[in-house]
């Protein structure tokens, strides 16, 4: 009995209310008077809070004197409220202002499950593609999620080597001061080249991401996947000629550019 008006309750009716139509959904037809004989309340509450009810369209009312009320089937019930709620959300949908800022706002997360949740979230939506870089560490914490993803016709795009386990990469920049070293693994999402999420993940620190729909960093990140399979794809097909003129990983040509003298 409590579950059940705390249900109608949540649904926008009032307690008295709910409890005249448990009530009339118990005993059937029955007078403002009896309704509240039954719930010891008093006359002109109950008889104000049927007529709402009936003007709604949650009760039925006879004609004579005195008038008797009765409640409509659960499934009647049901449906008339599932009716409204849609009618509400979508009148809400269509007329809730919107803000458009200048520009999309970058977030900080912090902890594994609320990073978790919100890629899973984003993989759930997403409509055409998911560009995907990150180790088979945490590639198997999203494996029916992706799998479900390319089901429904999006396309993966992955930056790490199944075969190896190791993510491709260019040479590091290594600092010109000394400094902690970066903890954990690497990850990104690009998806439907709109949103993106970098980030940091191992068992020796916190989970941590940043998250934005900026174009610049979705560009950033998918220009760095480009260069990547570029890289990896020259590597594959002449990746002896390469290594022998430029150095393994391109370490000749970077050392012009990046190693400090």
């Amino acid at each position: 009995m409590e579950q059940l008006l705390a249900h109608l309750k949540n649904l926008g009716f009032t307690e008295m209310e709910s409890k005249i139509m448990v009530d009339l959904s118990r005993q059937g037809a029955s007078s403002g008077y009896e309704v509240a004989k039954r719930l010891g309340a008093s006359r002109s509450n109950i008889y104000a809070m049927l007529q709402r009810l009936n003007a709604e369209g949650y009760l039925h009312c006879s004609k004579g004197e005195p008038a008797r009320y009765s409640m409509l089937t659960p499934e009647e019930l049901t449906s008339k409220i599932s009716d409204n709620v849609r009618q509400s959300l979508h009148f809400v949908e269509r007329s809730l202002p919107r803000h458009h800022p200048g520009s999309p706002s970058f977030y900080n997360m912090e902890g594994d499950r609320q990073v978790l949740d919100t890629l899973l979230v984003r993989v759930a939506q997403a409509e055409k593609e998911i560009v995907i870089d990150m180790c088979a560490e945490e590639a198997a914490l999203f494996h029916e999620e992706l799998r479900a993803a390319e089901e429904r016709g999006v396309r993966l795009l992955w930056s790490y080597d199944a075969d190896s386990g190791e993510q491709y990469s260019m040479l590091p920049w290594d600092p010109f001061e000394p400094s902690a070293e970066l903890c954990g693994r690497k990850f990104s999402f690009v998806i439907d080249r709109q949103w993106c999420m970098l980030g940091l993940r191992g068992e020796e620190c916190m989970t941590q991401a940043l998250v934005t729909e900026h174009p610049l960093m979705v560009k950033l990140l998918l220009e760095y996947f480009a260069q990547e399979l570029i890289l990896y794809e020259l590597e594959e097909d002449m990746g002896e000629e390469l290594e022998r003129r430029y150095g393994r990983r391109f370490e000749h040509m970077m050392n012009k550019y990046v190693v400090e003298r």
